[in-house]
């Protein structure tokens, strides 16, 4: 066999997480390297037994049934097209399999495999893919996975994303529970196989219209309809975290209320560039608790302002005092900042918006560290409201607290840091500050 890989490619078949998914963008050479996978570890592993599957069985067919019949050596595998089966020489078999609705998984209920593989993930429930996580099993001492290859959108869209792509990890393993997870971005640019044989594929994938263009050339998951921040792309607006200079200005902004308190630290440069660099979200927490857990997050920042809105001023009935008075005998003293929920989208908006800048390239001005995984995953989910779609949906109720958050920042005016001050120096100048400071270090 003549095997070239893109250096993904590589990454998917050495991937040894409980649980992969190889995608993003059409053209990737996703339904190849799954094919390949599997017919490596058939061969590893004597007698074992795989599970591929497609939502449907004319996609199963064309997609990788066909494929495999080209693929894979007669020498030591033979195809039985009754079974949809490969059997190899190994005593290991593949089975291809699809799940056309809800009921028919339960076709795997007594069934074992030492790996399950779905071909366009998006396109399965999350039901379909959590049942069959429990086929996962076995007598044999093998490494037993879940991979998965998908192109974002489809029915499973939302699920998949929460499981993968909102935790922020690319390339690099993470552990959720007892369970190892990894994401492999897949870029069309990337196969230069595909682009030297069918340069134009990329001229046809740039035709299509902006959100499917942006899913299937660009593999971007937070592209999908009625999404209230279509500026807000992760591979613009994500960064990784660095350390924060010492001049620049750092702010904090908050949403709070008893279900969740959203605190970002956000640091801007002497350009007028923000940078948010840190989160807190959490729930249940009465107001001093709450300046508690801010107080320990925050640390030894320096912070030179602490925006909030308005509705922390109002006084309660029941103890006369206002949360914002509550938050300053606890030592956070706030600053209410305009609550205008159009003009704070329309200022927010603005931030993201990527701009000409003085190297003569697009950026945005705001920037969001990739350890910042709440908001990330707010700004990329939080819908329109479809009765005012100037104004962020206010369901689920749950992503809401991050943006607004976010608009308190951005309403409240942030000022750059401050340049540093260059003296010019003339020949007739005396430096007698150093002189002074020498003789005071006398005493």
């Amino acid at each position: 066999m003549d095997i070239q890989l893109t250096r993904k490619q590589k990454a998917f078949i050495d991937a040894k997480a409980d649980e992969v998914l190889f995608g993003g963008s059409a053209g990737g050479g996703k339904s190849y390297v799954q094919l390949l996978d599997a017919f490596l570890y058939a061969l590893q592993y004597k007698n074992s037994k795989q599970l591929i599957l497609r939502r449907t069985y004319p996609e199963l067919y064309m997609s990788l049934i066909r494929v495999s019949l080209g693929l894979y050596p007669k020498e030591v595998a033979s195809y039985n097209s009754a079974n949809h089966t490969w059997t190899f020489k190994t005593g290991s078999i593949i089975d291809f399999g699809y799940c056309n609705s809800e009921d028919d998984v339960y076709r795997y209920q007594s069934a074992e495999y030492d790996v399950i593989r779905f071909d366009e993930l998006t396109h399965f429930t999350e039901h379909m893919y959590t049942y069959l996580l429990s086929r996962l099993r076995g007598a044999t001492p093998y490494p037993r996975s879940m991979k998965s290859t998908t192109n974002p959108g489809g029915v499973g869209h939302t699920w998949v994303k929460e499981r993968w792509i909102d935790h922020g990890k690319v390339m690099e393993e993470f552990t959720v529970g007892t369970t190892s997870r990894l994401f492999i971005p897949a870029k069309v640019q990337e196969n230069k196989f595909l682009m030297e044989a069918d340069p134009d594929y990329i001229k046809r994938l740039d035709a299509l219209p902006e959100n499917e263009r942006k899913a299937l050339r660009d593999g971007d998951w937070d592209v999908f309809e009625g999404r209230f921040f279509p500026e807000f792309s992760r591979e613009t607006h994500v960064v990784e975290p660095f350390i924060i200079p010492k001049g620049w200005r750092r702010v904090y902004a908050m949403d709070y209320g008893l279900d969740m308190l959203a605190g970002l630290w956000i640091a801007l440069d002497t350009m007028g560039n923000a940078y948010v660099y840190k989160e807190l979200g959490e729930s249940n927490l009465i107001i001093s608790s709450a300046a508690q857990r801010i107080l320990e997050v925050n640390g030894a920042d320096k912070l030179e302002d602490w925006v909030a809105p308005p509705d922390l001023w109002n006084r309660r009935q029941e103890t006369g005092r206002s949360a914002s008075e509550i938050f300053a005998e606890n030592g956070l003293y706030l600053r209410k900042v305009n609550n205008d929920r159009e003009q704070g989208w329309l200022d927010l908006k603005e931030w993201l918006k990527p701009v000409l800048t003085e190297q003569g390239n697009t950026s945005p001005r705001l920037k969001i560290f990739a350890n910042c995984t709440q908001l990330i995953k707010c700004l990329g989910s939080v819908l329109y409201d479809e009765k005012k779609p100037t104004d962020m949906a206010n369901e689920p109720h749950e992503l809401t607290h991050f943006p607004d958050a976010l608009r308190y920042f951005a309403t409240s005016r942030p000022l750059p840091a401050e340049r540093p001050v260059v003296r010019e120096y003339d020949e007739d100048y005396v430096d007698f500050d150093s002189q002074v400071n020498s003789l005071f270090e006398e005493f």
